[in-house]
């Protein structure tokens, strides 16, 4: 009866920190990821505004972090915030007129597009790009 408590505590409580990680969001227009928290390491590659991020740690003003791909790296945290936002992880998304698949498509985007979250109705989304471009999306197209 334990180890039974000792499971469901262990699950709960990794629920619990999966549920409640911190998310950030690139509110610079281009920001270097790097392998280490200094500008002294290699930049591994580059993320555009409205890129989430889920924090992992932070070490004085660095924060590593994991991206909807898994990818791990570090960024200074003068370039994130707060910013509701999202990234499409379907190799083919549609970016609506409005929240319904009875409106019209205004754009198909591929994997990897970032966009900030302006407003939710329902699993419906109203997503703006660093571009300008805006719409709707399916909650299910992005992480």
């Amino acid at each position: 009866m334990k180890k039974k408590a000792f499971i469901l505590t262990f699950v709960f409580v990794m629920f619990a920190a999966y549920v409640s990680a911190e998310r950030l969001t690139v509110k610079a227009g281009i920001a270097n990821v790097r392998s280490g928290p200094g500008t002294q390491y290699e930049i591994l590659w580059k993320i555009e505004q409205y890129h989430p991020l889920e924090v992992l740690t932070k070490s004085d003003q660095w924060i590593q972090f994991r991206d909807f791909e898994g990818d791990i790296g570090w960024v200074h945290q003068s370039l994130v915030a707060s910013i509701p936002a999202v990234i499409t992880r379907s190799d083919k998304c549609n970016v609506r007129s409005g929240p319904g698949t009875t409106f019209s498509i205004l754009l198909t985007v591929e994997r990897g597009i970032p966009f900030k979250v302006l407003q939710r109705q329902g699993k419906w989304l109203q997503v703006r790009h660093a571009d300008g471009d805006q719409g709707w999306i399916h909650q299910s197209l992005v992480w």
